[in-house]
Order: structure tokens, then sequence, then C-alpha cells
């Protein structure tokens, strides 16, 4: 409420301006009427002194403690050469008011109190031989209690306009918050993305490849190839939809947000797929195996789901080793190659090995791919196992 009015008030400037002299101006007519019991030529002079001390508040809000000593120097004037008035302390009222309103606390108490103080004085000895009376301390009172009033509100509008800018940078930082969240779900969404679709395109694109070769030749390993496509095909539509639902819903309690992830306990199914595709892959675990949290297990599956898809594409039918090895602290896993050359080289700067060091670090674990010693291409990433820290790992 105390906003829009301000609002309202320094879009009509004029109105603002003019408003305090001209009701005190017209205010003075029955004052000094009532104050005299009856109209006449003096009383009409006083309201003149009134109004003429007055006209400087229509600049106060330029400039607000020029027009104090303006504003003083005129109420003098009038108490020495004899005018009298009830209304002779108002104009200093609202300049002071306006000065503890614009300016700052030391600049505005120093101007009140030497405004006090000076129209104090002249009220009471120029006006009267007694050098200190009730009026000048009455006067005194109000005229620092008015620039007391405008202190407290200027401290209360700073103090308002620091919490409103709290309260922006606040919605800012949320904001920001919220961007940089949803930045990171469309990296794990686009990420997830990759996987799934560079991972089955690529098995169906072999397993059309093994059906056309066979077609005329072997009408069932052809036929067999064909429902190979349709069950690579399918589990590709399932995980895209699980994934691209979760753009759809927020709800933690949906179907697609309770559907589960792949993990290691796929493996074999995802080996398989593999070998339907004309892939020669050999799958070793060593030691123990242990539970793992869900996030790891999936970026467990996807690395070596990546891992294979690169070497099915760059290595051809090269022979692909994947060992599963389960310590006490960490799960090694490795996938290696005996391509000869045509396996991707180098630390590796394509998606999907960006995607899988991704994967791997999210989890204080760390992954090194590159060349094999024997030729190939050989990828390593170590994962911490629950209950122990990357530290240990």
């Amino acid at each position: 409420m105390e906003s829009r009015w301000r609002e309202w008030v320094d879009a009509h400037t004029v109105i603002r301006d003019v408003t305090p002299p001209l009701v005190i101006t017209v205010a003075a007519v029955p004052a000094t009427a009532l104050a005299s019991g009856q109209w006449n030529q003096q009383r009409m002079t006083d309201v003149a002194w009134v109004a003429l001390c007055c006209l400087p508040l229509l600049f106060r809000y330029r400039w607000p403690v020029h027009v104090v000593a303006a504003v003083v120097a005129a109420q003098i004037t009038q108490v020495t050469i004899g005018q009298d008035s009830l209304m002779v302390a108002v104009p200093a009222i609202v300049a002071l008011y306006t000065v503890g309103v614009l300016r700052p606390w030391r600049t505005a108490w120093i101007a009140g109190a030497i405004a006090a103080a000076t129209l104090s004085a002249a009220g009471t000895t120029l006006a009267r031989p007694a050098l200190i009376s009730g009026d000048m301390l009455v006067w005194f009172d109000v005229l620092m209690l008015a620039t007391g009033a405008g202190v407290a509100v200027r401290s209360r509008r700073e103090r308002l306009a620091t919490i409103e800018a709290r309260a922006v940078r606040a919605e800012e930082t949320r904001e920001a918050e919220a961007r940089r969240r949803v930045g990171e779900e469309r990296v794990r969404i686009a990420r997830e993305l990759h996987d799934v679709v560079a991972h089955h395109i690529t098995l169906v694109n072999a397993q059309a490849g093994v059906a056309q070769h066979l077609v005329r030749t072997d009408a069932e390993k052809a036929y067999r190839a064909l429902g190979a496509i349709k069950e690579t095909s399918r589990s590709a539509l399932d995980e895209l939809r699980a994934t691209v639902g979760l753009l759809r819903y927020s709800d933690d309690d949906t179907p697609l947000a309770l559907a589960p992830t792949p993990g290691l306990d796929d493996l074999d199914e995802l080996v398989e797929g593999f070998r339907q595709a004309g892939q020669r892959i050999s799958l070793t675990r060593d030691g123990t195996p242990r539970q793992l949290a869900p996030a790891t297990d999936l970026a467990a599956y996807r690395i070596i789901q990546e891992a294979l898809t690169n070497t099915h594409k760059h290595a051809g039918d090269a022979l692909a080793q994947v060992t599963l090895a389960y310590g006490e602290a960490t799960l090694q896993i490795t996938v290696t190659d005996d391509g000869r050359g045509t396996a991707q080289q180098g630390d590796g700067t394509g998606h999907g090995l960006i995607g899988m060091r991704e994967r791997a670090t999210a989890f204080g674990g760390t992954l090194t791919v590159g060349p094999g010693p024997h030729g190939g291409f050989h990828v390593h990433a170590q994962l911490p196992l629950p209950g122990t820290s990357k530290d240990a790992a």
C-alpha cells in the first residue's frame, strides 16, 4: 500500500510540490481569525506572510537544505516585523521533515538543530523581552520532532528497500539454481538418449545387415535376425519412452518414474544382444558381486554399453573382452578389443567417451581410455563400492 502511494506521488510531482504550501495557506485563514476573534487587515497580512513563507516549499524536493534556510529566514523576518501567527512554525516543520526524509541523518539533524534553535530564539527574543520562555522550548521541541520524524521515515524506507533487495537477490538466486538444475537435467537426459540411441541403432543396423546377407541363402537365420531386430527395437522404444517421459512428468509417483532402470543385472542380456548382431564378446566376473547404488549401477551399465557400442562401430568383428572385478572398495570395469587400428584412438573427445568419463567421475570414480598394449582399444573404469569413499578407491 505504501509503495503504491509513493509511486503515485512520485509520478505526480506538481501535486506533490503544491499541496503542502496550499494546505498550510488555506488553513492559516481560519486559524488566524480564531486566534484574534475577528477578521481585519492585520489578519490578512498575517496570512500573506504565511503564504510567503510557504513559497520555498515548492522546491523542497530539489534543494531541501536550501529550502530550510529560506523558510527560516522568511519566518525570522516575519517575527521581527511583528507579524505573529499560530501557523508561523508550520512551514519550517514541513521543510525539516523533508530534509530528514531526503538527506542523510547527520545532515538532517544538523540542519534541524540549527533551524530549531534559530527560530526558537527569534520567536522569543524578538517578539518578547524574555531570553528563554516556554514558547521557545515548545518551538524547539516541535521542530526537532519534525526532523526526527523525517529521519525515522527515511530509515524505515531504507530498511524496506534493503529487505526488498534481499528478496530480489534471493529470487534471482532461486531462478539461477533452477536454471542450473534444468541444465544439469538436460545434460543427463541427453546423455541417456545418446547411450540408448547409439547402442540400439548400432545393433539394429548390424542385425539388418546380417538379415540382408542371409535372406537369400538361409531363410531361417535371416528370420532369427529379423526377430532380433524386433526385440532390439522394442527395447530401444521402451528405454526412449521411459527417458523422454521424464520430460513430461515431474511427479515421482508416475509409472514412468517408477520404471526400473537397467543395471549390471541386465549385463548378460546386453551382451547377448551384441552377440546376436555378430559381435564376439567374452564376459568375466571376478570377486564377490555386490549390490551397487542404483545410480552407480546404471553408470556401470552405461559405461559397458557405450564401450561395446564403440567396439562394434569401430573395431568390426574384433573380439571384445569385458571384465568386472569386485574388490574391497572398488569395482573395476575393463573393456578391451583386439582390433587392428580401426578402434578409436587417443584420449577420446567423442560424445560417448565424454559421457562415460562424466558418469565415472560423478560418483567419485575414474575412467581411462586409449589404445591397448597389443592394439585395439582399452577402456578402464573404477567405481567406488557402497560404504567406501573415493579416497578409499
